[in-house]
């Protein structure tokens, strides 16, 4: 078992060394924002405001996905205290490009978060509209590897959390 653990971080370490290979300033600038969509103080109030009917015709969405948004939150802390997975530890000339919110890396709660509120959204919209909310989700977990704070395995567990507390959770 430890073997297996050991080539799965050497695997994830060099993913998000390719993944950090491709900054670039303009593409810094954009997933710089595309973080900002996991934010608690983002993705809070809009899952709120569209529980509460914000928008006329997705309320129950809304609902589902301020339900969700909570589920997974608290599941990803429950892992992240199981895990203890530290933050990646960047090779020297390599810095972390925003502040980490916690010490814990397993799963990355930006990308739960996310994507727990875009797959109801999605669901409720029309494919023109579904589309972007998933990509925003999307982009938003694969800015946690570019921005240096989350490994990939990381962020595949957020989603793989997100999606199954949608399958988990009756709408």
């Amino acid at each position: 078992m430890a073997s297996w653990n050991v080539r799965l971080d050497g695997f994830d370490q060099r993913l998000l060394l390719a993944v950090l290979s491709l900054r670039k300033p303009s593409l810094t600038r954009v997933m710089r924002i595309a973080t900002v969509a996991g934010d608690p103080p983002v993705i809070v109030p809009l899952a709120a405001l569209l529980a509460a009917g914000a928008l006329p015709g997705i309320t129950a969405a809304g609902r589902e996905a301020l339900v969700m948004l909570v589920v997974s939150h608290l599941l990803v802390q429950m892992v992240k205290r199981l895990a203890s997975r530290p933050r990646p530890s960047l090779p020297i000339g390599i810095d972390s490009v925003v502040r980490a919110p916690d010490r814990f890396s397993f799963p990355s709660g930006h990308a739960t978060a996310a994507l727990a509120v875009g797959i109801p959204l999605a669901g409720a919209l029309p494919v023109v509209l579904a589309v972007p909310v998933v990509a925003t989700a999307v982009l938003t977990g694969v800015s946690r590897c570019y921005l240096g704070i989350h490994y990939p395995g990381d962020v595949l567990a957020g989603w793989g959390l997100a999606v199954a507390t949608w399958a988990a959770i009756p709408a």
